[in-house]
Formats: structure tokens, C-alpha cells, sequence
């Protein structure tokens, strides 16, 4: 195994290898403009190793299902783009949670429901008279209108 270099700067198979993430999703995170890298006189792409924090948050907000959108518009919050701090982390998880909270309760609710009626009106064609009496529920619109209200 070769010895890190002593600089400050991580190839992309270093930075994937710190990671635990593929040299691919490096590549993808920066195309969509949640890290950066630059260009050597070699014409390698380096990173910074504060980086290394940054694929870390990402990849647990991920985890907990926040979109790409979310995660880039919460990292691009932060002054100049800098590396998440701690403090900077309680901020961001703290504005996910709430989010995370809905989400556990719209799938508790879906897990709770899923072998009854649906509810919805595209698909009970007005013969559930128990929770979709004729099929009032399609005036709403279309889809799961009892299980996903959102």
C-alpha cells in the first residue's frame, strides 16, 4: 500500500479509497456540484482533504433519503462553500430532521395501511364503500389520496 503523500491534496482514488465510495461517485458528486476539485500541471484532478468531510456528509444525508437537490443547496449555504463544521452539521441535520420525522411518519402510516383499501380514487372505481364511498375521493385527484396525502 502506498503512503499517502504529505500534502494536503487527495488524488480521486485517494479521496474514494478515505471515502468508502466509488472513484465514479466522486466523479458524479462533482459533476453535480456538491464537491470540487481542480486540475493539476499534470492534468490530474486533486482534492482538498477537507473533502473527505463533505463526501461524508453527503453521504449520510443520502442515507436518510435527502435529495441531491437539498444536500447541495444546504452545502452551497455555507459561507464561501466552506467544509461543514461541527456546528455547521448540527444546522444542517437539524433543518433534514424535521423532513426525516414526516417521512417515518408517512411510512409507518403506509406500513400500518398497506393490506387495506388504498384509497384512492384512480384505482377503487367507487366500490369501496368504506373509505372511498363513491369514489368521492377522485375529485381530489389522482393517486393515494388516503395514504400519501402530501
Amino acid at each position: 500500500m502506498k503512503p499517502e503523500p504529505t500534502s494536503r491534496e487527495l488524488t480521486v482514488g485517494q479521496l474514494a479509497a478515505r471515502s468508502g465510495v466509488a472513484i465514479s461517485t466522486i466523479h458524479f458528486y462533482e459533476a453535480k456540484g456538491l464537491i470540487k476539485g481542480w486540475r493539476n500541471r499534470g492534468n490530474h484532478r486533486r482534492y482538498a482533504r477537507e473533502v473527505l468531510r463533505r463526501v461524508a456528509v453527503i453521504k449520510v444525508a443520502q442515507r436518510t433519503g435527502i435529495s441531491l437537490n437539498a444536500i447541495r443547496k444546504a452545502l452551497g449555504s455555507l459561507p464561501k462553500g466552506r467544509t461543514p463544521t461541527a456546528d455547521d452539521w448540527k444546522e444542517l441535520s437539524g433543518q433534514w430532521k424535521a423532513d426525516l420525522e414526516d417521512r417515518i411518519k408517512r411510512l409507518a402510516r403506509l406500513r400500518d395501511q398497506l393490506n387495506g383499501c388504498i384509497g384512492c380514487g384512480c384505482l377503487s372505481l367507487g366500490v369501496c364503500p368504506l373509505r372511498n364511498p363513491s369514489d368521492v375521493l377522485s375529485k381530489q385527484g389522482p393517486g393515494p389520496r388516503l395514504l400519501d396525502p402530501g
